[in-house]
């Protein structure tokens, strides 16, 4: 696969945690890659730090915005993929530090008819505002770095920082949807467009990804492992308001128990409300 790739970070308001993320972007071994910020309603100060980036990231850096009303991720995420070009998507959040063989290594793993579920290290409030505080640079920490770290109670464990070659095993949980998080999630554009991407009709924090990878293992699309591969580094942040997850779940209950593969509000309708009008 030696195709641009579209790396989609979502972000509201946290322009310290994106400042080190795009930092780890910038060091990526492979360099085929663009990145659309998928900004859910972010003030100025976001605006600038991107402006800023977009001069020494060294690949192609959009930023797509929407006004702020509520937490929209699926919205903000859909038009970020409406405005990529590659033809490979992996989604990462504003907050999830990427170490320099990431996309690299989901090139590596990229494979027609598969989805690829990565995984994450959390870090502490406290080892969080120090790197941030300091800018340090934890994507070159070396694995004795972050096992001190794990004695510290810094992180939550050291195993997504593995590397393995699992091969075939890859694939052993190729219908299995839980568990797996889009802050670290690779899709082919096209199997995107084959379901609508996500569902804008899920408001408020909570299963949208869920929907999404239900509706691809429904459209024939399976998934693949990228744990002991793709890892991570999940910085702090405060837990989210999860006013809406019942209606999410219901939502969700739903779309497993019906087999739908389409967005309600998908990729469709938003491409055709952001086209003009004809004369």
């Amino acid at each position: 696969m030696a195709d641009l790739i579209s790396v989609i970070v979502t972000t509201w308001n946290r322009e310290d945690a994106l400042d080190a993320v795009l930092r780890s972007l910038a060091v990526q071994s492979d360099r085929d890659f663009e990145v659309i910020i998928a900004d859910d309603g972010s003030g100025e100060a976001t605006a600038r730090l991107i402006a800023d980036w977009k001069t020494r990231l060294g690949r192609p850096l959009h930023h797509v915005w929407q006004e702020h009303n509520g937490f929209r991720a699926a919205e903000i995420r859909n038009r970020a993929i409406l405005a990529s070009s590659g033809r490979y998507c992996i989604f990462l959040d504003g907050d999830c530090i990427a170490r320099p063989s990431f996309v690299a290594t989901h090139r590596r793993l990229a494979e027609p008819g598969w989805f690829v579920t990565g995984n994450r290290i959390l870090m502490s409030e406290t080892l969080t505002q120090t790197v941030l505080r300091e800018k340090l640079d934890p994507e070159h920490w070396t694995y004795r770095d972050w096992t001190r770290e794990r004695g510290r109670r810094g992180i939550n464990r050291t195993m997504p920082l593995m590397r393995l070659p699992l091969g075939p095993l890859r694939k052993l949980r190729f219908r299995a949807w839980r568990g797996a998080r889009s802050c670290n999630l690779a899709i082919w554009r096209s199997d995107l467009d084959r379901v609508d991407g996500f569902d804008c009709a899920y408001q408020g924090w909570g299963r949208e990804d869920s929907d999404l990878l239900v509706r691809l293992l429904h459209a024939g699309i399976r998934r693949k492992d990228g744990v002991f591969a793709t890892g991570v580094l999940h910085l702090w942040h405060p837990t989210a308001d999860r006013s809406w997850l019942p209606d999410n779940d219901q939502k969700l209950d739903e779309v497993i128990a019906g087999g739908r593969i389409a967005a309600l509000r998908g990729l469709s309708v938003m491409a055709a409300e952001a086209s003009p009008e004809p004369a």
